[in-house]
């Protein structure tokens, strides 16, 4: 659990320096403009690291499963080995998942000058402000976002389906608590994680103001 955590922590700097620094230049510089390089970079840096955090939650839940189904058999299963072999899993994924979707993003023609309501490059309002066909980006975002989400949640529902089963076969009050508290801190994490998520991108489906901090210069 301590090698995925510090895959994670590593996931997460990464993920925040990716919007982060652009953000302050902007504040400090007075200026809302990114260019059309920035843009695309920013973009693929914020989605592999983006999917490689989703994917290491999933593999994270294999963990506790493990400890609580198969507790004698722990050790052996969950060996040096397969933890490398999880976390390579999830950087190929993520990186593939990436590249997918930025080099669908270069394809694009943009207009002259556009405005964007967010304060870095999200993909799908930068489809949005397109000014060709959009259709195989719609279709190749929202599938590879799907498989990609499926597989996630299908892995952590199982998982916890049955660490659920075992807790409930468990006779002592004692060792359910126990069983429950291995896993109850993956679960805080997933639950603030994706709620954050549909809670950002709800909110950014409301009519925005005039007062959008964020603009894009693209050239055709």
């Amino acid at each position: 659990m301590y090698f995925f955590l510090s895959n994670l922590s590593f996931s997460d700097i990464c993920l925040t320096s990716a919007t982060i620094p652009k953000m302050l230049v902007n504040i400090q510089t007075r200026s809302k403009v990114i260019t059309y390089t920035d843009c695309i970079t920013q973009t693929c840096i914020f989605i592999l690291f983006g999917g490689l955090e989703n994917f290491l939650l999933a593999v994270m839940a294999y963990d506790p499963y493990v400890a609580i189904c198969q507790p004698l058999h722990y050790t052996v299963i969950m060996n040096p080995r397969l933890c490398v072999l999880l976390v390579l899993l999830s950087w190929i994924m993520s990186v593939l998942n990436s590249l997918l979707n930025s080099l669908m993003a270069l394809w694009l023609s943009f207009c002259t000058h556009m405005e964007i309501p967010h304060f870095f490059c999200e993909l799908n309002q930068l489809i949005h402000l397109a000014c060709s066909n959009t259709l195989i980006n719609d279709t190749g975002l929202y599938f590879a976002a799907g498989v990609v989400a499926s597989g996630r949640f299908t892995g952590i529902l199982y998982s916890y389906s049955k660490i659920a089963s075992s807790i409930c076969a468990i006779s002592s009050a004692q060792r359910k608590h126990k069983a429950f508290s291995t896993c109850a801190s993956h679960l805080s994490v997933i639950s603030l994680f994706y709620c954050t998520i549909l809670d950002v991108y709800l909110s950014a489906g409301a009519p925005h103001n005039s007062h959008s901090i964020s603009a894009i210069e693209c050239r055709h």
